[in-house]
């Protein structure tokens, strides 16, 4: 994968924040994704590749989401695999609250999970408890594991999980271990990355949340040397049936960082569209807007944080005014 593709990519999570944060707070999370992922096609066509979107936002059908089995790029140089959330957070745009990102993943061709649209169950790391997690594990050995690796008290860590009722049982196990939790509506990709950043807090990523955003995080993590696993979690036989047209043969299989993504190559880029641990989102400053942005790349292990400071003046079509 050629490394001119990090700085892109960059452009077109900037370009997906900027057009989305004048929407944050509006109760419009429909448009606020809409016009983030209509940012990022324009964008993405005018990059050197040849990608595939192989974790999007619905079918061929359902324009304007950037689709499954969509052609991004030139149609020169590289062959990748594209992993991509226009709006990470769409509720938490729409309320104004914290974390909400926009995020892509690209993988060398055939490499990236095709993860079907579903729940799936997910714990994550970072690099000092790689290794030391398992997803079959009780609550307590899970703790007790990453608390022996980061040098910490049980009663030290902070566990964080999507607030949801399908989660009560485990809330209750993490919070009879005595560790600390934090509760999030939305956003379980932000929420995994922050355990690869001490600066967040966070210490373990647990529970059951959308598969898709699952393989996203996991490229992430691949490139920060943290680590995910995950299970999928089908709720009828339609999402059975889905799985196996997708290839996923064995419902129970546990998916390690190599299954989500393969080889020794990945990039991930998200930037802030509200503000969270990580990224500060969009500043609108009258004629200039500020954001913030997180880029990785696996093969070198580098990660940059990049400010940018865009003309409004200059790319009006990424800025427009809601009705």
């Amino acid at each position: 994968m050629e490394r001119s593709l990090t700085m892109e990519i960059v452009r077109v999570t900037e370009a997906a924040a900027l057009a989305s944060a004048r929407w944050m707070g509006r109760g419009k999370k429909e448009e606020a994704d809409d016009a983030a992922t209509t940012a990022m096609r324009d964008v993405f066509d005018t990059i050197p590749m040849r990608g595939t979107v192989v974790i999007g936002e619905g079918e061929m059908d359902e324009a304007p989401m950037l689709y499954i089995g969509e052609k991004l790029g030139t149609g020169t140089g590289p062959l990748v695999d594209i992993a991509v959330d226009p709006l990470e957070g769409t509720n938490i745009v729409a309320k104004g609250t914290t974390n909400a990102l926009t995020v892509i993943a690209i993988g060398d061709h055939g490499k990236v999970l095709h993860a079907p649209d579903m729940y799936m169950k997910k714990i994550a790391v970072g690099p000092e408890a790689v290794g030391k997690i398992d997803i079959n594990a009780p609550t307590i050995n899970n703790l007790k594991a990453v608390a022996k690796a980061k040098n910490k008290d049980i009663e030290d860590l902070v566990v964080i999980l999507l607030d949801r009722p399908r989660h009560h049982k485990l809330i209750e196990e993490i919070r009879e271990a005595g560790a600390r939790i934090r509760l999030i509506q939305d956003g379980d990709v932000a929420a995994a990355i922050n355990t690869a950043f001490d600066e967040t807090g966070i210490d373990l990523f647990m529970g059951i949340g959308g598969a898709p955003e699952g393989v996203i995080a996991a490229i992430a993590l691949k490139c920060l040397g943290g680590e995910m696993q995950g299970q999928l979690v089908p709720q009828n036989d339609e999402e059975i049936a889905r799985c196996h047209k997708m290839g996923i043969s064995n419902i129970d299989k546990i998916f390690y960082m190599d299954d989500f993504c393969a080889g020794d190559d990945a990039i991930f880029a998200a930037t802030g569209v509200t503000d969270g641990e990580l990224l500060k989102g969009v500043q609108f400053k009258g004629t200039k807007a500020k954001t913030q942005t997180v880029v990785m790349r696996a093969k070198s292990g580098t990660v940059r944080f990049i400010d940018g400071e865009h003309s409004l003046k200059k790319k009006p079509n990424l800025v427009i005014q809601p009705d």
